[in-house]
């Protein structure tokens, strides 16, 4: 295995080896997968979500069990019990917090006071200016092209964009894979890539094997966006399930909303009143409809369903536009070295290669 790499503020900051991130993908992101990519010198992202906080606390310790790598946790800003989750991973000792809506400034010093790494993810430049102003130490921007909840900006657009508006390290996100976007994320500006499909798509993942063979067996155009599931832009493969959410009717989608909410609260040991709570954060820092809140239940079950239960009939499956591009499962470590690897043969290979125009730096360690 090579042990060369390329130093960039990601990795510095991290205390990570390669300038890769593997994303916190809800009932996908466990501590197998986050162990084997932290192990495999990425930042491994814990997806806690979909658990409840003991459940939490125990997935930590058996990540921690597991490697001595740095690792991270994904939260939700606005669930109710945010400021328990920072508790835990502060007790624990996580090196990063990570966060898909933007923390509060209140939370973000909270986190840093206690020495944690702050990342939150955005798709838009005023929310990197933002979190970015509250003292935020990196941002991951994710572009069109990413899998789940997204916007219409693609990467090469929202990228530089970015890069130019802040002065912390920008993480590229949407449409990465292998060592090429690697180089040209960093020739962008940015300090590293965040990977969320092509990490579900190796033999690390606990997704089921049945699951696995949709995606690789999917085209560029399998891959849709649609706003049936939680109202919101939402990009997934396009299956008869969602074909068929296309077609629904407004009673029958919050008839099943409401179905699945009740599902989530028994799955994360919620409350009806933190429900509640919940919906009324997501509302205000969404500026979402009560329907919409709903739906919004949608999301976690019906990812369950093919992620954890192998159910591709019966659930959906988050993916970014790469999945069209992805076909194997390699481990984790063997997903690294070849983005590493490819990395470094296409910097050596590039004109100014060797003339100190070069993108990051290139060390053995």
């Amino acid at each position: 295995m090579s042990d060369a790499t390329i130093r960039t503020a990601l990795t510095e900051l991290a205390g990570v080896r390669h300038p890769v991130v593997q994303t916190g993908m809800g009932w996908v992101a466990g501590p197998r997968l986050v162990s084997a990519a932290a192990d495999a010198g990425a930042l491994g992202i814990l997806a806690s979500a979909t658990m409840s906080a003991d459940r939490l606390r125990s997935a930590v310790r058996e990540v921690k069990s597991r490697t001595d790598a740095p690792f991270g946790v994904n939260l939700r800003a606005d669930a109710a019990d945010a400021a328990e989750r920072v508790r835990i991973i502060v007790e624990e000792g996580v090196k990063v917090a990570s966060f898909a809506l933007a923390p509060s400034r209140e939370l973000i010093a909270r986190l840093k006071d206690a020495g944690v790494v702050v990342i939150p993810s955005v798709g838009a430049r005023r929310h990197a200016e933002k979190v970015a102003a509250w003292g935020a130490d990196a941002v991951v921007v994710q572009g069109g092209e990413g899998g789940g909840h997204t916007g219409n900006v693609a990467t090469t657009v929202l990228l530089p964009q970015v890069v130019d508006a802040v002065d912390i390290p920008v993480i590229a996100a949407g449409g990465f894979r292998d060592g090429r976007g690697l180089v040209a994320a960093l020739a962008f500006g940015a300090a590293g890539i965040a990977m969320g499909t092509r990490f579900l798509l190796t033999s690390d993942s606990t997704v089921p094997d049945a699951v696995k063979a949709r995606y690789l067996a999917a085209t560029v155009e399998d891959v849709t966006v649609t706003t049936k599931l939680d109202g919101l832009p939402h990009r997934m493969l396009r299956t008869e399930l969602v074909d068929a959410l296309e077609r629904s009717g407004r009673a029958a989608s919050l008839l099943r909303a409401a179905r699945h909410a009740a599902a989530f609260r028994r799955e994360c040991g919620m409350g009806w009143a933190r429900m509640v709570r919940d919906g009324l954060a997501m509302r205000h820092g969404k500026e979402l409809s009560w329907s919409q809140v709903l739906l919004a239940a949608n999301t976690p079950m019906m990812l369950k369903a093919s992620m954890v239960e192998g159910r591709a009939d019966a659930g959906v499956m988050a993916a970014g536009q790469v999945a069209g591009l992805i076909d194997d499962l390699p481990s984790c470590a063997e997903l690294v070295e070849s983005v590493m690897a490819e990395a470094h043969a296409v910097l050596r290979s590039l004109p100014l290669a060797g003339t100190g125009a070069g993108v990051g730096r290139t060390e053995r360690g």
